[in-house]
């Protein structure tokens, strides 16, 4: 798991392109100290295993699944990723719940100045949008930014100056792809309401009907509780 706050920006060493997937070569000296083969490194907001470390960098292979839904398949030699490994167990939680797990892309539309910050208008798929929320959280390139406008077609960001400086996103403009993944609570409540069941945990000689309790969890609920 991740929180979407960036721990560095490293640099594209190489790409070993195949039919269907590749090979990243990145460069990352500021993270590397402690990195293991089998870590798992969100780049560009993507969770890839280290295959192979050194001192100042990491290999990560890239399944077709993977560049299907996201925007690494654009890189090149050269490119910069946004990187951050795992969060560990005793560290600090700030930014939001973020898998490395991809929804899919969006489009940066337009940029504009305001005052110190920088607005973001992004583009995507109704697929995405559903899950977006004006005030939420989302995950853009693997940072966590929130959303400060809903648009019928996207959304919009307003980025911090700090957060321009020591991540690639801040060097983005108009046209780019960026990776997107939605607040994953979300999904799961979602889910939850469509299927309008939970999966009871069986105990030992329960009967068939107690195994099929329905879920309590209804939008009536979740309204009345405040989550609306």
């Amino acid at each position: 798991m991740f929180t979407g706050l960036v721990e560095t920006v490293g640099r594209v060493r190489s790409i070993k392109r195949g039919a269907a997937s590749s090979v990243l070569s990145i460069e990352a000296p500021a993270i590397m100290q402690g990195v293991r083969i089998g870590d798992s490194i969100a780049t560009n907001g993507v969770c890839l295993t280290a295959t192979r470390v050194d001192d100042v960098g990491l290999c990560a292979d890239v399944m077709h699944e993977t560049l299907r839904r996201s925007s690494l398949g654009t890189l090149s030699a050269g490119s910069t990723v946004n990187l951050e490994r795992a969060m560990p167990a005793n560290g600090r939680f700030g930014g939001h719940i973020v898998s490395g797990h991809i929804d899919g892309t969006g489009r940066i539309t337009s940029t504009r100045r305001d005052d110190v910050a920088v607005w973001y208008d992004i583009e995507a798929p109704e697929a995405i949008t559903r899950y977006v929320v004006e005030k939420g959280s989302i995950a853009i390139d693997g940072v966590s930014l929130t959303v400060a406008r809903v648009s019928e077609n996207g959304f919009s960001i307003s980025m911090i100056p700090h957060t321009a400086d020591v991540t690639a996103l801040g060097r983005k403009r108009a046209g780019d792809i960026v990776n997107l993944e939605c607040d994953i609570i979300g999904k799961y409540v979602e889910r939850l309401l469509s299927s309008g069941r939970a999966s009871p945990v069986t105990k030992p000689h329960t009967s068939d009907c107690a195994s099929k309790a329905q879920s309590t969890l209804t939008a009536d609920f979740l309204a009345s509780n405040g989550f609306f």
